[in-house]
């Protein structure tokens, strides 16, 4: 329990880095410039390296597939219930999609392997992977769908870089096309600035956060989705597998991490209401830390 706190807490010390840089520097850091460095060039380097990590081979492909599939179940109905309780098109937006990105990279794995140990590896950055996808696809299409049309959010999907890059990388993962090690030294060193560089960004639009900002009932609507449905849906449908409980857990805790910072790279991209995602994301990371007691609880059921 300890470890996983600590682990958060650790973390959470680059957000604390952004916020202070905002905070002393003010107008001369502009959030969105770092914001365009890390979705176009380091979330490359980020994506290509961890693709490249492991050979994908059938026994770890259950793991994210069923992660894929509770967040599909969760998609069709967040979508349609956003449409009943919003009118605005970014909040619609924003309520369809938010729960459903998790901070499963640089929350996730980390945290896997406090509570799992080294095993955890293969399956949480597998479900990293597939969260990525979800990230380029509908992510974009949602976040941009309330200043585009629905042709257009489609083609802001196909622009991204890091789409085509994560295609190369599964090429060249399924024909075991191996990369020079100094190479993949530097793919790493260029993930590790891109999850630095997206906690601080955090921090940067968390300054900018003012209690007149808050959306309650997006706030409200986007965290019942995320540490309610969603969990009790990922409880109820792993119950029914007959996989190890390590498994079941990992997927388990991976459902249950706060907002990703990527929620806020893509609505400040796209200009759908960024300075309130920031505060979905702040006050999701808040509530995590006391959930977690509770999601550890839940994996000690299975």
């Amino acid at each position: 329990m300890g470890s996983l706190f600590l682990a958060i807490l650790s973390i959470y010390i680059f957000i604390l880095v952004g916020y202070s840089a905002k905070h002393i520097f003010k107008e001369k850091i502009d959030e969105k410039s770092f914001n365009l460095l890390s979705v176009y060039f380091l979330q490359v380097f980020l994506t290509f390296w961890g693709l490249l990590q492991r050979p994908i081979d059938t026994q770890l492909l259950l793991a994210p597939l069923l992660y894929a599939g509770i967040i599909s179940i969760a998609l069709v109905l967040s979508f349609f219930l956003s449409k009943k309780l919003f009118q605005d098109e970014k909040e619609r937006s924003i309520a369809s999609i938010a729960a459903l990105i998790g901070n499963t990279g640089n929350l996730g794995i980390p945290l896997g392997i406090a509570i799992f140990g080294p095993e955890s590896i293969p399956f949480t950055t597998l479900i990293n992977l597939i969260n990525i996808f979800i990230v380029y696809t509908f992510g974009v299409y949602f976040y941009s769908r309330g200043n585009f049309s629905m042709k257009a959010s489609i083609k802001n999907i196909v622009k991204l870089p890091v789409l085509w890059f994560a295609v190369l990388a599964l090429s060249l993962n399924f024909y075991q096309i191996e990369l020079p090690k100094e190479i993949m030294s530097a793919l790493k060193m260029g993930a590790y600035a891109s999850m630095v560089l997206q906690l601080i960004i955090l921090g940067m639009y968390l300054y900018s956060v003012r209690l007149k900002h808050l959306n309650i009932k997006l706030i409200i609507h986007v965290n019942s989705i995320k540490f309610i449905f969603l969990p009790l849906l990922a409880f109820f449908l792993l119950g029914l597998t007959s996989l190890s409980p390590m498994v079941k857990g990992i997927i388990l805790i991976e459902i249950f991490m706060p907002l990703a910072v990527t929620n806020v790279n893509l609505g400040s991209l796209y200009n759908c209401r960024p300075t309130d995602i920031t505060a979905l994301i702040f006050i999701s990371s808040l509530l995590f830390l006391g959930i977690s007691f509770f999601a550890l609880y839940a994996i000690k059921l299975f």
